[in-house]
């Protein structure tokens, strides 16, 4: 007997699907838009290895099949899996390969069950390789980079068995009080997007049917509009209009879902009256029929059990958010019932089908119809060095006086405060128990990297929150008796034991924290640090030695005024288990500093929003402060000057013709001249800005970017860097949510930072209308029919 068709790899994979659905049951069908168990509860360690639970064995018989298993080898404080209960980098395939065969050998059509790992920053796994979190990645402005390294966490997801990686790509930072900004890789959409493009490149290799056994599918995170809460509290409501949707929030989603982006999990805020996974109109109208998306929309996590408050009860619930597109559930209560929700009339079994095809689609994207199990695949090298470099590229040097860094050689360095020595206050949030000896705090990575001669004294000064002062006085004297004190402050994601969880895994804000003070949870009214920290930085600079000051941190904190007072500030973010190294490389000048910033850095929480594309409303500052912030967006220096000339156009008019992308009409390009003036080399980051001077249908923000270049420059060396300024540098969004090229006048801006550009203007025009001086119509040209 001949197989069926879904068995054929040579038949395509709609056709597949088609065939397969025809056969299953509704039972079987509710099984593969589920994804309720957590995967821990999977297996149990024993002295002799790994067995599969009862519980397990009884989700499985349940649905006659499995549609996903969610963190089958998370290891984290709210999993309570630790490296002596949870599966290492040596087990991991064969557990996998346990959990598959084990659906595949007791269910009726043998469908194999996808694995689903959270990839952050690197695999949430027992000795799964660690990057820097997403807003240090953001920093370094380099994409390429961030593709590498994000393409090696994804084969090592893979050879460990897993098939889906989870990854926040889609929030932005609007507000730093949110606990989840270190998951953002900035404020501003164009650099989300860039670095989105590469995060589905990396992990899935270029757009095509099959994703290769070394790739892992993506699951973008999260859309959309969470960055956007109203007073940056997590899952709380948004308040978006349907422009700033499109051109701040829906940006970088595009971007994932053009470059082949397998999933999308819908947020948990709430966006105009329905919470993301309820809400048609972004699932199905913005997501599937304007952008042609046919990957899988997953729920976060217990999301669907909050609608039941909206709907009733859980039947209803659940027929609610499949009927607005969403596909698969995570641990909640209410994807099991979709049987009695079709039976009942709630919802069409084709919607059911339509969510199950595409669950399946990804099986057969995956080949883990052909290849189910992971085998004997040669280990993957750990991408330890793309994790440091990563690391190095994202220190961004905010303030300097221009002569304390690089660390003289030979010199006596006081290495003070609670972030100096610790490897986990690090890595951020959403990452596994380390083991022994793996990463380099920023005291060790300056003790093992320093010259010869160079005396190292340690001493932690307080405790990373509280008012403790007790510590202060050991601190002042190493510092007095040093030429140099680096101080190292800043917050912390690090779960412990005692962290206190909400039921989605989320840490709470209030209660004992655990030392948390960032992380999904941990959202903050004040900027500012703790009132140690700041009491030790405080009585530190008092003591005239010169000071740089190190700041550990996933999100921008809000410090005094230090000019004068500290030789320099650097951010190094959470760099990840090797960026103790990273950062002492930078210190000691064996590294230049090329971060840039991904957010701008407010003076206090008070004066918030301070992003930096806000809309051109010519408002004044506060009476008591400036409304700007304490350092733009882009903004990062390095150990030399670099000097811009003025941006130059190859013509300062255009029409709106010849932004028709179907028309062959060569490009307008922007040059401008950069040199290095001093005596170190450098990688400057040139950038790109438009500003809408005069026209259009709505009120242009201040400035929004629109390209970045790297350029090395030897001293005294000058180089010419160039831009194209075409459609998609122009367009803006129109009423409908449509992106269009808008007759009117421009500013075309070049810079090394938001707050530092130089500005050119270029007029466009509709050929057929008289433009006379100071007028513009309101004719517009779409870019691709709908959005960029």
């Amino acid at each position: 007997m001949a197989d069926p068709l879904y068995r054929d790899p040579t038949a395509p994979v709609t056709a597949r699907v088609r065939d397969l659905l025809a056969r299953m049951t509704l039972t079987e069908k509710v099984g593969q838009v589920n994804q309720r168990m957590y995967g821990w509860h999977a297996y149990e360690r024993t002295p002799s290895g790994y067995r599969l639970t009862e519980t397990f064995r009884t989700e499985v018989a349940t649905f006659d099949g499995m549609g996903a298993l969610y963190g089958l080898q998370r290891a984290d404080p709210w999993s309570g899996v630790t490296a002596e209960t949870g599966i290492g980098a040596a087990d991991g395939a064969h557990v996998s390969d346990t959990v598959q065969r084990h659906v595949i050998d007791n269910t009726r059509l043998g469908i194999p069950v996808l694995m689903v790992e959270e990839m952050p920053h690197g695999h949430q796994a027992l000795d799964g390789t660690l990057l820097p979190v997403n807003l240090a990645v953001g920093a370094s402005w380099n994409p390429q980079l961030y593709e590498e390294a994000v393409a090696a966490a994804a084969a090592e997801l893979r050879a460990r068995g897993g098939h889906v990686a989870l990854v926040s790509a889609l929030d932005l930072v609007r507000d730093p009080r949110w606990g989840r900004a270190e998951e953002c890789f900035g404020e501003d959409p164009y650099l989300a997007a860039r670095f989105t493009e590469a995060l589905v490149r990396g992990a899935q290799g270029p757009p095509a049917e099959r994703i290769a056994p070394d790739r892992a599918a993506v699951v973008l995170k999260h859309f959309a509009g969470q960055g956007a809460t109203i007073g940056g509290r997590n899952s709380a409501a948004t308040e978006l209009g349907i422009r700033e949707l499109h051109e701040i929030h829906l940006e970088a989603a595009l971007a994932g879902v053009r470059a082949g982006a397998a999933g999308v999990m819908a947020a948990y805020n709430e966006f105009d009256g329905l919470p993301c996974a309820a809400s048609r109109d972004l699932l199905t109208g913005i997501l599937r029929e304007e952008w042609g998306f046919d990957g899988v929309v997953m729920a976060d996590g217990l999301a669907l059990d909050r609608l039941v408050r909206l709907a009733g009860n859980p039947v209803a619930a659940a027929a609610r958010a499949l009927s607005a597109g969403c596909d698969l559930s995570l641990w909640d209560d209410c994807y099991p019932r979709l049987a009695e929700a079709v039976d009942r009339g709630l919802v069409e079994e084709s919607a059911l089908d339509a969510a199950v095809g595409r669950v399946l689609a990804l099986k057969f994207r995956l080949g883990l119809f052909e290849q189910p199990y992971t085998g004997e695949r040669p280990r993957v090298a750990a991408p330890r060095e793309l994790s440091r470099r990563l690391a190095q590229e994202s220190v961004t040097l905010l303030a300097h006086d221009g002569v304390t860094l690089p660390l003289p050689g030979r010199a006596r360095v006081a290495v003070l405060g609670p972030n100096a020595d610790s490897v986990p206050q690090q890595l951020g949030d959403y990452t596994a128990p380390q083991r022994p000896g793996v990463g380099l705090s920023l005291l060790a990575g300056l003790r093992a990297a320093a010259p010869a001669g160079t005396e190292i004294t340690y001493a932690r000064g307080c405790d990373l929150v509280g008012a403790d002062r007790s510590a202060l006085p050991e601190a002042v004297a190493l510092a007095a008796d040093a030429d140099v004190a680096v101080l190292v402050l800043g917050g912390s994601s690090a779960r412990a034991a005692e962290t206190h969880f909400d039921a989605n895994g989320a840490a709470q804000g209030t209660g004992d924290p655990g030392g948390m003070t960032c992380g999904e949870g941990v959202d903050l009214a004040e900027l500012a640090l703790p009132e140690g920290q700041s009491a030790l930085l405080d009585t530190i600079t008092a003591t005239g030695v010169p000071v740089v000051v190190v700041l550990v941190q996933g999100r921008p904190h809000a410090l005094p005024d230090l000019t004068g007072r500290a030789a320099a500030v650097l951010s190094a973010w959470y760099p990840g288990p090797w960026g103790g190294q990273a950062v002492a490389d930078v210190l000691l000048g064996t590294a230049e500093p090329t971060g840039r910033l991904p957010v701008s850095v407010p003076r206090t929480a008070a004066q918030l929003p301070v992003f930096y594309n806000a809309k051109d409303h010519g408002y004044r500052g506060y009476v008591d402060q400036p409304a700007t912030a304490r350092h733009p967006f882009g903004h990062g220096l390095s150990y030399t000057t670099v000097e811009y000339g003025a941006p130059r156009l190859t013509r300062p008019a255009a029409t709106l013709a010849e932004f028709d992308e179907a028309g062959g009409t060569p490009p307008l390009v922007c040059s401008v001249e950069v040199r290095n003036t001093g005596d170190r080399p450098v990688r400057e980051t040139v950038q790109l800005y438009v500003r809408r001077v005069l026209g259009g249908t709505s009120w242009p923000r201040v400035r929004e970017l629109r390209g970045f270049r790297h350029t090395q420059l030897a001293p005294g060396e000058t180089s010419e860097v160039s831009f194209t300024v075409d459609a998609r540098t122009l367009a803006s969004v129109s009423r409908s949510g449509k992106r269009e090229v808008e007759a009117g006048e421009y500013a075309i801006e070049t810079g090394p930072s938001s707050a530092r550009t130089q500005a050119t203007r270029l007029t466009v025009h509709d050929e057929r209308d008289t433009v006379l001086p100071g007028t513009v119509t309101g004719r517009t040209r779409p870019v691709g029919g709908a959005l960029r």
